[in-house]
């Protein structure tokens, strides 16, 4: 059974960087498409980064455009989410998933890393 196991979140202050990681077992990365989503209380799950296998083809939401940086090291199975000059607004529970590359639904899921930015 596949596991997607975030870590590395926490309390910081607006401006400072952090950087999430995302363990996966029990599926070969490399055939997997990754993305970090996050939810803030009362709004939605985004999407705010996603990677291909590959690593050729990296998506970022606007909101976090030119902030984060999504990387990937297959032979560790690991995904990773490089987060800089980070703001209040981006206070939520971050999640990493795992898709097929055939497919654009994510199947695999994290169980969620808090991050919290304060003022």
């Amino acid at each position: 059974q596949a596991q997607l196991v975030e870590s590395g979140g926490g309390l910081v202050q607006a401006g400072d960087s952090l950087t999430l990681s995302c363990a996966a077992s029990g599926l070969t990365s490399s055939n997997y498409a990754m993305g970090w989503f996050r939810q803030a209380p009362g709004k939605e799950r985004e999407l705010i980064a996603s990677i291909l296998p590959n690593s050729g083809n990296r998506y970022y939401a606007d909101s976090v455009e030119g902030r984060f940086y999504i990387s990937r090291d297959n032979a560790k199975n690991t995904v990773y989410l490089q987060m800089n000059s980070l703001k209040p607004e981006d206070t939520a529970v971050y999640y990493c998933a795992a898709r097929k590359t055939v497919s654009r639904q994510y199947v695999y899921w994290g169980q969620g890393t808090q991050v919290t930015v304060s003022s």
